[in-house]
C-alpha cells in the first residue's frame, strides 16, 4: 500500500510540476483543437499544425515533461544532461508558429477545394499554461462540372481513349489537390505500361477554369510539349540478356570480380524464346525457371507491370538472392531499349533449430525442433524442406516416479516439396508458368503419449496456391488433403469416459478425413489519400469423404454395426464446410483509425459421419476471438462449462457447427512506438444437432440472438515497424453461460471475469 501512495504521489507531482522551467512573460502550449464546418475534409489537418504540445500518455498526463523538469537547471551536471535527454523539453508557445499553423491550416483547405477559406485562432490563457483554437470557415466548396484530356500528343490521346480505366475525377467530385496529384499518377503509370519509358508525371498539367460564378471548374488535362518539339518517344524491348550465377553487384575488393571471371571462364551462351541466357559452370538455373519469370520479351513495348512482375517472379525463387535488371537505350535503334538482367546465387542450403518453451492449461514443457530445407532442389526453384520436432510436458499433480508414464511427449517428422508453378500438364502455358503459381505436396507423421493414450496422425497434402487481380486476390487450392488418425491405446477410464460422449469418442476413434477445400484472401489496401478505408476479404469452402464415398459405392462396401462405411477398416468422415469473414477500417488521421469485422462460419456432418471431427470444429474466445473469454472457452450456446468431467472433456464439449462473431475496434496512436485500443466482440458457436453432452448448446432461430456473448476491454500495442505485439485485456459483459437472470455480468466480479491475450498483428 506504501508503494502505490509514493507511486500516485509522483505522479501527481510530475503532473503539476510541467511549467517549473516556463520563462516569465512566456506560456507552456498545453493543447489545441482544430475547428471547421468543412464535413468533406479528407486529410489529417493536425499534421499541419507547425507547433504540437508535449506528448501526452493517457492518464499519466506529460511524463516526459514532468521527468525534465526534475532535472533542475544544472546543466553542467551529468546527470541533469541525461535526465534532460530521458524527457522532454517544455513547448514555448510561439504566435509565430501559430499564425504559420493557421496560414497552413487555410491552405489545405484551399487544396481541397475550400478556394474562399478563412482561418483564425482562439487563445485561452490559464496560469502559465496556454490552449489554442484554430477556428476554419471553409464556406461553399468548389465542385468539378467537366473533366477531360486535351493531351497535345495524338498518340497518347488515342491510347487513353482505348484504356479501359476510369478517370479518378468526374462530375461533382471535389475541386481536391491530392486527387489530382492521384489523376496524374494514374496517367502516369498507364504511359510508362504502353512504351513510355522515360516518361513522368512532372509532364502533366491540369488547367482549371473557376470563372463559371457558380463554384463549379471545368478541368483539362494536358501534357507539356518536348523541348525539341517531337513527339515522345514509344519504347519497345529490343534485346534482353540473362546473366546467371554472376555477381556483378560488387566491387572487386573482397574477391568477387576475380571469382567470377574464373567461375565463367567457359561461359555457356544459349538463347532461348528470344532471351540471351549466360551461365558459369554450374547449372544454376535451368532455362525454364528462367524464361517462365522474364516478362520482358523482345518487340514488345516496354511496360513497368511486366519489369515488376520479373523482379516478382525471380524474387520468389529462394535460390536467387538478389536481381538487377538494367533498361536502357539500345545501341541499335534510338526508339528501343535493351535489357540485361543478373541474377544473384543465394545459398541453397539452410538448417535451423529451435526450442520452444509450452504451457498448457499450466503443464510446462519444452518443443525442440531441428530443420533443414533445400531452395533449388531441381534447378528450378524448387524447394524441399524437413523437420523433425518433439515435445514434453511434465504433468502437474501426478504421484508416478516414471516420467515417460506421467507426463506428455510426443516426436514426429514434416517434410514438404514446393514447386513454383503449376504441375497440372493439362493447362494451358501461360496459367501452368505464371509467377504467383506454386505447387505443393507435403506429408506429416506424428506419435502423441500420455498417460491416458497414444494417438498417431500421418497427413499427406496436394495444394496450389497462385494470385489475380495484381497480387490483391490470393486463392489456395487443397486438391486432397488426407489425414490418418490412429489410436493403438487407451486407458479404461478413457475408454469409460468416450463411451457415453459422443464427441470424446469422435475425437479418439480411428479416423480417415479426406478433404478437398479452396480457400481466397482478397485485400485492398490501396489508399488514394491517407484517409481511404481498407478492407480484407477471406472465405473457404471444404468437403470431405468425396473420394472414400466413392471408393466404397465402387466396391459396394457394407456399413459396419454403427452403421458406418469403411476403408480397410477405418472410419472415414464426411462432412462440408464454410466460412467467410469481413474486416474494414476506417481512418479519421494518422493517428486514429476505426476497424470492425463479421465473421460466420458453418458445418454440417452427413452421411457417414454423425459429429464434426474434432480439429474441423469452430470454437470461441480467444486472441481473435471474443476476447473476454480465454481460448476455446466460450459457448456452444448457454451450454454450461462442466467442472465434474475434468478440462479434457470441456474442452471437447466447447466446440460448434457454427460460428458467428462482429468486433469493433477504435485505434489512436499515442507515439510512434505505442498504440491504445477499445474493443467490443459478440459472438458465439452452435451446434446444429441436439448432442446430448452440450445442453443448450443447438443453434435455434428463436434464442440463438440471446445466446450471443459480449465483451469488452482494452489494447496496448507495440509497433516495432516490422512487427505489432498485442496485449489485450478483455472482460465479460454478457454471459450466455451463466443462468437467464444472471447473464449480464459487467459490473460483477470483473476480475474473474476477465481474460488476457497475447497476440502477433492486429486481430483482424
Amino acid at each position: 500500500m506504501k508503494h502505490k501512495i509514493i507511486y500516485v504521489l509522483l505522479l501527481v507531482f510530475m503532473a503539476c510540476n510541467t511549467t517549473k522551467n516556463i520563462p516569465e512573460g512566456s506560456y507552456l502550449l498545453d493543447d489545441f483543437s482544430i475547428k471547421h464546418d468543412t464535413k468533406n475534409a479528407t486529410s489529417d489537418l493536425e499534421d499541419f499544425v507547425r507547433q504540437q504540445p508535449n506528448s501526452s500518455l493517457l492518464i499519466f498526463g506529460k511524463v516526459g515533461l514532468g521527468i525534465y523538469n526534475m532535472a533542475g537547471q544544472d546543466t553542467s551536471k551529468w546527470i541533469t544532461r541525461i535526465i534532460r535527454k530521458i524527457g522532454e523539453a517544455p513547448v514555448i508557445f510561439s504566435n509565430t508558429q501559430t499564425a504559420i499553423s493557421a496560414n497552413q491550416l487555410r491552405k489545405q483547405l484551399n487544396n481541397q477545394g475550400y478556394l474562399n477559406a478563412v482561418a483564425d485562432t482562439t487563445l485561452k490563457i490559464k496560469g502559465k499554461k496556454i490552449s489554442v483554437t484554430y477556428n476554419l470557415k471553409g464556406g461553399t466548396p468548389y465542385l468539378i462540372r467537366n473533366y477531360r484530356y486535351t493531351l497535345s500528343d495524338t498518340t497518347m490521346t488515342r491510347i487513353m481513349s482505348r484504356v479501359p480505366i476510369k478517370p479518378l475525377l468526374g462530375k461533382g467530385d471535389m475541386f481536391d489537390m491530392d486527387m489530382l496529384e492521384q489523376e496524374r499518377i494514374q496517367v502516369n503509370n498507364i504511359m510508362r505500361n504502353v512504351g513510355y519509358f522515360d516518361f513522368s508525371k512532372e509532364y502533366l498539367y491540369f488547367k482549371a477554369d473557376t470563372t463559371l460564378n457558380s463554384h463549379e471548374v471545368d478541368l483539362y488535362l494536358d501534357i507539356y510539349p518536348r523541348k525539341d518539339s517531337l513527339p515522345y518517344t514509344r519504347y519497345k524491348i529490343n534485346k534482353v540478356t540473362v546473366i546467371s550465377g554472376l555477381n556483378t553487384l560488387n566491387s572487386a575488393t573482397d574477391g568477387r570480380q576475380l571469382g567470377n571471371r574464373w567461375f565463367f571462364r567457359n561461359a555457356d551462351t544459349t538463347e532461348v524464346k528470344g532471351i540471351k541466357i549466360i551461365r558459369g559452370r554450374n547449372n544454376f538455373l535451368r532455362n525454364s525457371a528462367i524464361t517462365r519469370n522474364n516478362f520482358l520479351r523482345g518487340d514488345t513495348y516496354y511496360s513497368d507491370f511486366a519489369l515488376n512482375r520479373t523482379y516478382e517472379g525471380y524474387g520468389k525463387i529462394g535460390a536467387i538472392k538478389q536481381t538487377n535488371i538494367d533498361v536502357h537505350p539500345s545501341s541499335e535503334d534510338s526508339t528501343k531499349l535493351d535489357a540485361t538482367i543478373t541474377l544473384l546465387p543465394a545459398n541453397a542450403h539452410w538448417f535451423s533449430t529451435a526450442v520452444d518453451g509450452t504451457n498448457s492449461a499450466g503443464d510446462l514443457g519444452i518443443a525442440p525442433s531441428i530443420s533443414y530445407q533445400h531452395q533449388n532442389l531441381f534447378n528450378g526453384g524448387e524447394r524441399l524442406n524437413i523437420k523433425l520436432k518433439g515435445a514434453y510436458e511434465f504433468i502437474t499433480g501426478s504421484k508416478n516416479t516414471d516420467l515417460m508414464n506421467q507426463s506428455f511427449y510426443e516426436y514426429g517428422i514434416e517434410t514438404s516439396l514446393s514447386f513454383p508453378m503449376f504441375l497440372l500438364p493439362w493447362l494451358q502455358r501461360s496459367w501452368r508458368e505464371q509467377p504467383s503459381a506454386t505447387t505443393q505436396f507435403s506429408i506429416g507423421l506424428n506419435n502423441q503419449h500420455r498417460p491416458e493414450y497414444t494417438r498417431q496422425f500421418f497427413n499427406g497434402t496436394i495444394s496450389y496456391g497462385w494470385s489475380s487481380k495484381r497480387n490483391t486476390l490470393r486463392h489456395g487450392l487443397d486438391v486432397i488433403d488426407i489425414n490418418y488418425i490412429r489410436m493403438p491405446w487407451m486407458s479404461d477410464s478413457l475408454y469409460s469416459n468416450i463411451s457415453e460422449n459422443p464427441l470424446l469418442k469422435e475425437s479418439y476413434n480411428d479416423q480417415l478425413v479426406a478433404r478437398t477445400a479452396y480457400s481466397f484472401t482478397l485485400v485492398n489496401n490501396r489508399r488514394l489519400t491517407a484517409l481511404y478505408p481498407t478492407y480484407t476479404l477471406r472465405g473457404s469452402l471444404e468437403v470431405a469423404g468425396v473420394l472414400p464415398r466413392i471408393a466404397t459405392s465402387i466396391s459396394k462396401a457394407k456399413p459396419d454395426e454403427s452403421g458406418q462405411k469403411n476403408i480397410l477398416g477405418v472410419v472415414y468422415a464426411e462432412y462440408v464446410k464454410g466460412s467467410i469473414d469481413y474486416a474494414r477500417t476506417f481512418y479519421f488521421s494518422k493517428r486514429h483509425s476505426l476497424a470492425y469485422h463479421v465473421g460466420l462460419g458453418l458445418a454440417h456432418p452427413y452421411g457417414n459421419s454423425d459429429v464434426l471431427p474434432f480439429e474441423r470444429r469452430f470454437f470461441a474466445g480467444g486472441a481473435n476471438s471474443v476476447r473476454g473469454w480465454s481460448t476455446r472457452s466460450l459457448g456452444p450456446g448457454s451450454y454450461k462449462r462442466s467442472t465434474q468431467n475434468g478440462m479434457e472433456t470441456d474442452f471437447v464439449n466447447q466446440t460448434g457447427d457454427m460460428k458467428l462473431e462482429f468486433s469493433i475496434e477504435n485505434r489512436m496512436k499515442v507515439s510512434e512506438l505505442f498504440e491504445f485500443a477499445q474493443f467490443i466482440d459478440a459472438g458465439n458457436i452452435w451446434t446444429l444437432k441436439n448432442y446430448e453432452s452440450q445442453p443448450g448448446g443447438q443453434f435455434t432461430f428463436n434464442s440463438f440472438y440471446k445466446e450471443i456473448a459480449v465483451a469488452y476491454g482494452l489494447g496496448l500495442r507495440l509497433d516495432l515497424g516490422f512487427l505489432l505485439i498485442r496485449f489485450d485485456l478483455g472482460t465479460k459483459a454478457y454471459d450466455p453461460g451463466q443462468d437467464q437472470s444472471d447473464r449480464f455480468v459487467m459490473f460483477k466480479r470483473p476480475l474473474k471475469n476477465m481474460a488476457f491475450h497475447f497476440g502477433i498483428g492486429y486481430p483482424f
